[in-house]
Formats: C-alpha cells, structure tokens, sequence
C-alpha cells in the first residue's frame, strides 16, 4: 500500500517546468541551446518597469514586512479596482477583489470554492494547468479538443455540447499556449450559453461560473483586440471570475502579485481558502504595486517599448518559419497575435535521419530538434494535448533578437538532414 494519498500518488508535475529546468541545467552546464520554453522573462531582457522596482526597494526600507491581510491591503485593492475601471472599464469594488502571490493560488482557491469532487469541468485543450487543478479537486475532466482551424480556442458550439451539469468553464484569452484569441462574437455566445444554462436551474441548484484567465490581455498586437465577459453582457458579472495580475503585464512574474475579481460571495470564499493557504503577496510588493498602478503615463509608455519588443520577436520567428515551409519543409505557423507565445507546427514523424534512425514519435521529433538544432520548444503535449500532437508553443520572454537568424540557421541545416 502507498504510503502517501491518493492525490499525491496520482499527481503529475509542470510538464513545462520540468523541461525548462531540464534545459536551464544543460545551458548552466555550457551548451548552446536556443531555450524557447518557460513562460518566462529573462530580465536582462525584459525588466521590470523602473518606477516599479524603485517601489519595491523603498518598500523594504520602510519595513514593509510584517503580514498583509487575507484579502491583500486595502490600497492595492483600491488601486486595482480604479486600473481596470480605466482601462477596461470593468466596474469591482474592493470586497469584489481578492489579492494573492500571482494566478496560482487564485485559480486553485476558485477550484476549491467552486468545484466538488465528480462536478464537470470544461476546458480547452490545449490550455495552461486546467487538466492539473481538475485533479486536484477531484473535478470530471471535461476536455474540449481545439485545432488550428478555430485559432485552438473553444466554439461556443464546443460549449453547448458540454455544458448540462457542470459547474466551472474555464477560458483564457489570450490564451497561453497559443498565443491566439477569443473574438468577440465567439465570447458573446458562450456567456450568452451561461446566463441561459443558469436561468434554467433551481434556486437551490448549483450554478454555473466562468474563470476568465486574462493574465496576458495588455498583450494583444496589429488589429487584435481583448474583450471580457462582462463589459460585453453586464449579466455575467454574477458568474465570472477573472484572473488577473502584474505577471505577464509588466514582465514581473517572480514579484508575485495577482489579483482575482468576481462576486463578492464568490471571493469571500475565496479569501476563506487562502487565509489557511497563506498565498498572499508579500507585503512590501503590495504597498508599491498599489502605488505603481495609478501611474498612468508611465504605465502607457512601459506598455508602448515592451509590447514592441516582444511583436519584433513574434513577428521575426513567425516570418522564419514561414520561409522554411516556402522552402518545402514540414513547418507551419500561425501569424502572432496576442501574449509571448508563437504557436508552431513541426511534423517529422517517418523522416529518417542521416545515419538511418527513424523519428517515430512526437517526442522523437522534440529531441531531434533540441540535439540537431539546439532549439527547445514545448509540445502542446504538455499543455493536455495527445502525445503526437505536431503543434509546439515557442516563449519569447528569453528570446535574444540577435540570436534569431542564428537559430534559423542552424534549424534548416537539421532539417536539410532528414530524408
């Protein structure tokens, strides 16, 4: 008999995280490698806005250090609420916002509020960590497979098929890993399938909510554009709850503020769960993010240089690969259009290397392109998706814009090579 639970037995680690530091330890150890994996910033690259650090170390020079309280200072929640009124119009009050260290922790203490153990869960596939915080509430798996036909994000038809019985949706827009969108007429169906599932129900029958993970909605390039639930059909502000935070925003994912807005009953709850977790943000990062996010201008221009930095290196990856399969090779890839991500397809599967070995699999392809290339990219395997899955997610958070042609290169050689 296993000593430990259940749920830790059948637990699966962060398949992204375990290969990022599988390659991070490669590169440490001196090899070359073109590291497109982790969801990740290298500062160096891309830092966090100035006026914010400057915060943060005043902050500590100030003692800011003792604990916040459950549901973050009552600053920061003022200084949210006025951010998303501004800038997206969304209209929360501060016992509608609960503050924790970065989405994690809010997307697991939403799970706990929201799912029982055998309740369905809807989900995209692929789509970040939804399939692991089913398992850890016990929820049923309710996976909608997505193609590149629909951008990889669920239809409203994918919806309708699944929605009797359950009790969370789940949608991130833009999405991490494909870096694409949900459109507006598309959102509009799926929340007007919500209010109507839930109008059918009893008064005393469980209700049906929406997480809206939109993490990455200040990323959005070209004519793309990021629309929620609630400013298109002010009804779903009683069943929608967003993620959100400063992670993607302002390159600050190890600074671990985030926040989750929704009804207040639904975030009570929420604030219950996290009290015992302790997944708060540190305090000090709390009291300079409240004072960072009414700086508008300086706010606009961050926004301005980082996101252009960032559709650059989209923009040049996705034109690579383009000329690759101009070229006759089996690549493929869909023009950028929201997030750090690129959403590639390499399909090698039956070509045969030059010493005669065959690529059989999915994963006989990733480590050809890692040993051959020196270029890491993660499947959409990792993200729920089946193993032979020939669609990848390239990061651009570490991305050196003078490595680029230099990657090119050395990945049309390894592909040259195959017959």
């Amino acid at each position: 008999m296993s000593q430990f639970s259940h749920l830790a037995t059948t637990l699966i680690g962060s398949e992204i995280v375990k290969l990022g530091n599988a390659i991070s330890q490669r590169i440490e150890q001196g090899e070359k490698i073109y590291n497109y994996t982790i969801g990740d910033f290298n500062p160096l690259i891309f830092p966090i806005p100035q006026e914010l650090e400057d915060l943060i170390v005043d902050a500590y020079r100030n003692h800011h250090t003792n604990y916040p309280a459950a549901d973050g200072i009552l600053e920061l929640r003022m200084a949210v609420s006025d951010f998303i009124k501004l800038r997206e119009d969304l209209d929360y009050g501060v016992n509608e916002i609960q503050i924790a260290s970065g989405g994690r922790p809010l997307i697991y203490a939403l799970f706990k509020t929201i799912v029982d153990e055998k309740d369905k869960v809807i989900y995209a596939v692929p789509s970040w960590n939804n399939n692991h915080y089913t398992h850890l509430t016990g929820g049923e798996h309710c996976e909608i497979q997505c193609h590149v036909e629909n951008d990889f994000m669920p239809t409203a038809n994918d919806i309708r098929k699944n929605i009797k019985g359950a009790s969370l949706i789940c949608l991130c827009t833009p999405q991490n890993p494909t870096g694409t969108t949900l459109c507006k007429d598309v959102l509009e169906e799926i929340c007007a399938l919500i209010i109507e599932e839930n109008a059918c129900r009893g008064e005393n029958e469980k209700k049906l909510y929406l997480m809206f993970d939109q993490m990455y909605w200040t990323l959005t390039y070209g004519d793309t554009k990021h629309f929620n639930p609630v400013t298109l059909i002010p009804e779903m502000k009683y069943y929608t709850i967003f993620i959100d935070g400063i992670s993607k925003a302002f390159c600050a994912t190890g600074v671990r503020v985030g926040w989750a807005m929704g009804p207040a009953s639904v975030i009570a709850k929420m604030k219950s769960f996290l009290s015992h977790i302790g997944a708060w943000a540190p305090m000090a990062e709390q009291k300079a993010v409240a004072s960072y996010l009414p700086m508008n201008n300086a706010i606009d221009t961050f926004l301005f240089n980082y996101k252009a930095e960032v559709e650059f290196r989209l923009v040049k990856l996705y034109q690579g690969f383009i000329t690759l399969k101009s070229k006759g090779y089996p690549v493929e890839a869909i023009s950028p259009k929201a997030a750090i991500y690129l959403t590639i397809k390499v399909e090698l599967r039956g070509k045969k290397t030059i010493d005669g070995r065959e690529l059989k699999t999915q994963e006989d392809t990733t480590s050809y392109l890692l040993s051959e290339a020196k270029l890491a990219v993660v499947p959409f395997a990792a993200f729920g998706g089946d193993a032979e899955n020939p669609w990848y997610r390239i990061s651009v958070g570490t991305c050196k814009k003078e490595e680029i042609n230099e990657m090119f290169a050395m990945l049309e050689v390894a592909l040259a090579k195959l017959s």
